[in-house]
């Protein structure tokens, strides 16, 4: 199938960079949107439907993305669509942040702390520990496992809850906030394990960079909305077109820049970015042109999940098996730890929380490659994260379809008194 596929493409492969970049991109895009109409059809997620699309078209399969882009200009096809899948789901996290208003976020606050410190810690002992008793891994290999399960990939499900029209539900709003906490809680792991792995622990920048990363949260969530509704008339008064369209990319890619600067991950600035506009998007067109945005990007970030899996690595029987036991526990761990703080709101309840934090998407991968480029970790426990990142994403949107279905929107808008909270 593949030299089939390949032959009327090798036509692409004498013409510029510039062509085959563009080539790449429509590729993407158009197994993205195929898979996603063929699995919207079967009544499943498209989210699903798009990372296999990565799969069919990567290095498992087809392998078009490497036939348009013979020798070394595949890195660079590589890189252009790492930095659109970048922007896809900081696009994505701005959007959810547009519908998550600032009191939203401060009502959930205590039990997504909960969730979070939860749906960390026994995620990192079950990695950690499958692998420690497993054999013939290193201890640091262990360690880097426990941290690929603790965060996780919020992109996912807000992608899938957006699509069902319930960001707004209130274990939505406890799984946005839990995730933000978590991605803090996952960045301080990945700062000690990155240490060990180094031979020596910095306490002074581990504590450095978690006073920085929970301090910019805060004060972004706590003065951001009230900032930007002082700012809002002046905004809009400036001669430029669409002046508060463009303030809010402004907003949201400097804010993401500046949680990439301080740690954490850049989709958590972006989220902030939506969250400080939530109230001052009412009654423009900021959703509508953000949602438009979205929709062309995000399938970049969702195939390229899939892009990033090969599956020859799975040759061994050893691996694959091992690949499915920490997906298994990845999965079990994450959806007990998130859900046990619930509970009290709720057998229903604690299951949507439970299952909205199993993805690690783009997440696990990350700590994977860092392991890697550590030498810290094999190839072989290299594929086992990555194969458990994949998966876990893969398992997730059917889960969290399952937990929503009949579930309406949380509760009503609060009036615009409500949401005058008063931080004195």
């Amino acid at each position: 199938m593949l030299l089939f596929t390949s032959q009327p493409l090798a036509f692409f492969a004498s013409g510029s960079e510039g062509a085959k970049i563009l080539l790449a991109i429509f590729i993407v895009l158009v197994a993205a949107k195929l898979f996603a109409e063929i699995f919207e059809r079967l009544k499943q997620p498209a989210v699903v439907g798009e990372i296999l699309a990565g799969v069919l078209i990567g290095a498992s399969a087809l392998n078009l993305i490497q036939t348009v882009t013979p020798s070394g200009e595949a890195a660079t096809v590589g890189i252009v669509i790492d930095s659109l899948a970048e922007i896809g789901v900081i696009f994505l996290l701005f959007t959810v942040g547009l519908e998550t208003r600032p009191s939203d976020i401060f009502k959930v606050g205590k039990i997504a702390t909960l969730v979070a410190f939860m749906g960390a810690a026994l995620p990192f002992l079950a990695g950690w520990g499958i692998v420690a008793l497993w054999g013939g891994y290193s201890g640091i290999e262990a360690i880097f496992t426990g941290a690929a399960m603790v965060a996780t990939s919020v992109g996912i499900t807000a992608r899938v809850l957006s699509s069902m029209g319930l960001i707004s539900a209130d274990a939505s709003r406890i799984i946005l906030a839990a995730a933000v906490i978590d991605d803090v809680i996952g960045l301080l792991v990945l700062a000690v394990v990155s240490s060990l792995a180094s031979g020596s622990i910095n306490y002074l920048h581990i504590i450095f960079t978690a006073v920085l990363a929970i301090g910019f949260t805060i004060f972004i969530i706590w003065l951001g909305a009230r900032t930007v509704n002082r700012m809002k008339e002046k905004i809009e008064a400036l001669q430029i077109q669409h002046s508060l369209f463009i303030f809010s990319l402004i907003l949201c890619f400097g804010l993401a820049a500046v949680a990439n600067l301080i740690g954490i991950a850049g989709i958590i600035g972006a989220f902030l970015a939506g969250v400080a506009l939530s109230e001052a998007s009412d009654e423009t067109d900021l959703h509508h042109r953000a949602h438009t945005l979205t929709e062309f990007t995000t399938p970049f970030f969702l195939v390229n999940i899939g892009l990033k899996l090969n599956l020859a690595v799975f040759a061994s029987t050893q691996i694959l098996l091992l690949a499915t036991v920490v997906t298994v526990l990845a999965v079990i761990a994450k959806f007990i730890g998130c859900g046990i703080p619930v509970y009290q709101s709720g057998k229903r309840r604690a299951i949507q929380v439970g299952v909205g934090m199993i993805p690690r998407g783009e997440v696990g991968i990350v700590v994977a490659q860092i392991g890697l480029s550590l030498s810290a970790v094999s190839d072989a426990m290299y594929a086992v994260v990555l194969f458990m990142a994949v998966a876990t994403t893969l398992i997730a949107p059917p889960l969290i379809k399952w937990a929503f279905a009949g579930e309406q929107p949380g509760e009503e808008k609060l009036s615009t008194r409500e949401l005058e909270y008063d931080i004195r």
